[in-house]
This record gives C-alpha cells, structure tokens and sequence, in this order.
C-alpha cells in the first residue's frame, strides 16, 4: 500500500471510530510529515484523497476539517459510474490499490451495493479494459498509406492509451486475452488492414499479436515507473543522477569499452523514443514479407 493510502485509510478508521467527528480538523500537511515520516508531496497527495473520497472539506481560516460521513447515493448506481470510478482510480493511484471498498468510497455508496452491478472482481476488470480501449477511434476507412500507414495509426493510438491508462498494459493478458468487445474490434480493424494482400487470417493474426505485444511490452514500463517516482519522491532524471557515480565506477571496474563510448555521446533514454524506434524497425522488418505475400 502506498504511503499517503496508509495515511488515508488510518484518517478513516479514527472519523469511523468517533476520534474524528465532523468539523474536527484532521492534522495539517505539515503534522502528516512529522507523524508518519513522509514527504510533503505525500502528505498533500492524502489530504486530496480524504477530499475526493467525501471523508473532508477545506474551510477558510479554518484548516481540512472532518466532512463527515459522504452521502449515500446507492439510488443513483449503474455500472457505467462503477467502472469510470474504477478506471479513475486506477488511473491515478494503480491496479494495486484498486479494491470494491475504495470504488464505494470513491462514490458514497456501500460496497455491498457495487455487486448489484458487477459480480467481481473478474468482471470489474474485464469492463475496465473495455472502457479504456473504447477510447482508441480507428478511421471506418483504411488511409491511402496501405497496411504500414495503418498499422502506424493503430499502434500509436494503442500508446497513447496506454500512456492515459499506465495500468492497462500488465492487466492485459496475451496467452489469455480478455474478451473486451473494443479489444476485439481493434484485432477485427487490423486483420481487414491485409485485405488486398495475400496472407492468411493465421499470418494477419501473428502481424497483430506481434505488435501489440511490443507496444504493451513497452507500455508495461509505465505503471511501475509513477509507482517509483511517487514512493522515492524522485524523477527519472533525479534517480538516474543518484545513481552516476556508482555505475561509472562499476564501468571503470569491469573495463567496460562500449558502456564507456556510450557516455561520451548524448544518449536520452525516453519511452517515446523507444516506442518510435521500435515500431519504425519492426514495420520495416515485416515490408520485406508483406511484399512477398503479394
């Protein structure tokens, strides 16, 4: 559990247990860091969070006060809120904080009444995914590029996705896909790409596994990565600097030559670039096939 979530949920269980009672104010940002040893950017994450979750409000000259308890709105339910409460959360806080209780929080119901709705857990998940791929709007025509044009389109939109959804890349399984409608109308939209060509449904097939799984490969990178900074309070560019004296002297130490040429030259490690990189070397590689099949 992250930091500022421990934080969050202690608050919660002291306004549960009557310690806190509405209008009492919760300790400042400044006593978060001295009681639990965090940062400051932890401590204001976790008072945004008590916001958010109804649990309390801000009052002028005051201070953060106890809301008291949020509003039930059980009438107002439908899956739909449900998993864009789930989406959200996952978005900005991971997949490993995602639970049915912090959904009902989120929304000011009761937990029990989130199962009306969504069986489980399973089922959650599943509509999570296709919610988040129904945000990629491939064209209803092919562009005049042919399938390397749309192929492009396809997988940027794929990043860009991911980039919104850092926690939808390792949810998403390839052994054992997930049947999310959206999910399905991409593979359907990128096997009709071929159509002109000579390859078969099998080989199409392998073409859209073959890239999906390098855009989801390096999109994996993403959840782990805002984990990092939000735990160490560090930016990759501030990690990366903590650790230049150690790997220079691990360089000097084993005699390694390229590693040293590396660091004479201007090298940015970027995720785009990556991604860019990747992509452009795999189409190129699959021009020569393509064309063969023609």
């Amino acid at each position: 559990m992250h930091p500022y979530r421990r934080i969050v949920e202690d608050v919660r269980r002291r306004i549960e247990a009557g310690e806190l009672r509405p209008g009492d104010r919760v300790p400042s940002a400044r006593q978060i860091t001295h009681e639990w040893g965090v940062a400051i950017a932890t401590a204001t994450k976790a008072h945004a969070t008590l916001r958010e979750e109804g649990l309390t409000v801000a009052r002028p000259g005051v201070g953060t006060v106890v809301a008291g308890p949020a509003p039930r709105r059980d009438h107002e339910l439908t899956r739909e809120r449900i998993v864009a409460a789930a989406v959200a959360i996952a978005d900005r806080e991971g997949m490993a904080e995602l639970s049915m209780r912090h959904i009902a929080s989120s929304l000011g119901v009761s937990t029990m009444s989130l199962y009306r709705h969504i069986p489980g857990k399973e089922e959650l998940t599943l509509a999570m995914i296709d919610a988040a791929m129904a945000g990629i709007r491939l064209p209803a025509r092919y562009p005049p590029g042919g399938w390397r044009a749309a192929l492009e389109i396809c997988s940027r939109m794929e990043w860009a996705t991911f980039q919104r959804h850092p926690w939808l890349a390792p949810t998403m399984s390839i052994t054992r896909p997930q049947l999310a409608p959206a999910a399905m109308r991409l593979t359907e939209w990128v096997l009709g790409v071929f159509d002109g060509t000579r390859l078969t449904q099998s080989e199409r097939m392998y073409v859209q596994i073959l890239l999906f799984t390098f855009v989801r490969g390096v999109a994996s990178a993403l959840e782990p990565e805002a984990e990092a900074i939000q735990e160490s309070g560090l930016t990759n560019d501030q990690w990366v600097d903590a650790q230049t004296s150690t790997f220079l002297a691990t360089m000097d130490a084993e005699n390694m030559s390229h590693f040293r040429e590396l660091t004479a030259q201007p090298f940015d490690f970027d995720l785009d670039k990556l991604f860019e990189f990747g992509l452009a070397r795999l189409l190129d590689g699959l021009t020569p096939y393509v064309s063969s099949r023609s």
